[in-house]
């Protein structure tokens, strides 16, 4: 009951960091979800509420997704994708290495993330095979734990420069890709009783740190959110390294 309760004070916090700095929601919720519910619920759960913000934002962007990009994105990560759902097997005997390989993906995604936010060097767009290396890597992350959502949004920076095409464009990949997942999850039974009940409230929770997220962000520094981001993504890292 207390590990639920946690749960759902992690989803409240990380979509309130999520509303605000518009990414790592997810990346950063995982370490703790995992720790608290395990992976078996942490990733249907967290891909659901991924799939629900994804649907609010492209209801709102429709008319400005690249659909060039969009079919790019999403042809290429879905390979990826395929082939982390097939390596999360091999995972499922042991927890250890599950929590040891997250750990480190999220210490990389961190440490990635605020090089590039303490430069503060424009984006710019990557050569043709980086970027192609970048987008399968971020379908294999994605298809493991239901976060590749960093490395996506280092490939689009560079790419969709206007805010609503990247909001658009990069949530109506996730809602094909989280579909996708969603779908996985029901055929494998990953929805029992208590998962579909702990989604049901996580939905409520999600809603409310949405709207608190979006108050919060007119009246504080988005800057001073993203080094806290970055903090609690190191730490949470970490954390699954010494498990």
């Amino acid at each position: 009951m207390l590990e639920s309760v946690l749960f759902l004070l992690v989803v409240f916090l990380t979509n309130i960091i999520q509303c605000i700095t518009g990414f790592a929601g997810t990346v950063l919720a995982m370490p703790f979800s995992i720790m608290l519910v395990g992976y078996d619920v942490a990733k249907p759960v967290l891909n659901v509420l991924g799939l629900i913000a994804s649907v609010y934002v492209v209801a709102v962007c429709f008319r400005h997704i690249n659909k060039k990009e969009l079919a790019k994105m999403t042809g290429i990560m879905f390979t990826g994708m395929a082939a982390g759902m097939y390596l999360k097997r091999y995972f499922t005997g042991n927890p250890s290495l599950l929590y040891k390989t997250l750990g480190i993906i999220v210490i990389v995604f961190a440490v990635m993330n605020a090089v590039k936010f303490f430069r503060k060097k424009e984006d710019r767009e990557l050569p043709a095979a980086v970027s192609a290396v970048l987008l399968v890597i971020s379908g294999i992350v994605h298809g493991m734990f239901v976060c590749g959502g960093p490395l996506l949004v280092t490939y689009a920076s560079g790419k969709l420069r206007d805010k609503d095409e990247f909001r658009g464009t990069l949530s109506a990949v996730w809602i094909i890709l989280n579909g996708i997942l969603f779908a996985t999850d029901i055929h494998a039974g990953w929805f029992t009783p208590p998962t579909v009940k702990l989604t049901l409230i996580s939905v409520a929770v999600l809603a409310a740190a949405l709207v608190i997220g979006n108050l919060i962000s007119r009246k504080l520094s988005r800057k001073v959110f993203l080094i806290i981001t970055y903090i609690l993504m190191l730490i949470s890292g970490i954390s699954l390294l010494i498990k």
